[in-house]
């Protein structure tokens, strides 16, 4: 048995407001806080948990030009029927395209930045066959 409940994404921003705000309304989710806080957290409507935490120095990685490593980055799933609904949605909200092209169909994959850098992809969901038999 495990004694971890869950795990949490916490990434360092200079406005952690406007971030958990971007990510709240995309996940669906709720934003919770202590008051006098340094860090604010997010659930999403389907149990992700992301935090954002305050770093008046922090810099967004350059991803993907080489000049530094990726740090970190998001998947979020999504149908494929969707993909274009859910990039107007995205750019809507504040983030960024970064690469849109590429393979398209049940692979397809499209890498934007949240409004402080941070990159994040969309892949299509992959439904598992129904059982048979």
């Amino acid at each position: 048995m495990s004694l971890v409940r869950a795990g949490v994404l916490v990434l360092d921003c200079a406005e952690p407001e406007e971030l958990a705000e971007f990510y709240r309304t995309l996940l669906g989710g709720e934003i919770n806080t202590l008051p006098g806080s340094n860090r604010i957290d997010v659930v999403g409507e389907q149990g992700m948990r992301m935090a954002f935490r305050r770093d008046l120095n922090a810099a967004p990685p350059s991803w993907p030009r080489p000049d530094d490593s990726q740090q970190a980055h998001l998947d979020f799933l999504v149908d494929q029927e969707d993909l274009d609904e859910v990039e107007r949605h995205l750019i809507g909200l504040g983030a960024r395209p970064l690469e849109t092209r590429g393979a398209r169909g049940p692979n397809e994959m499209r890498l934007y930045s949240d409004p402080a850098g941070h990159p994040f992809a969309t892949h299509c969901a992959r439904h598992p066959a129904p059982k048979t038999g």
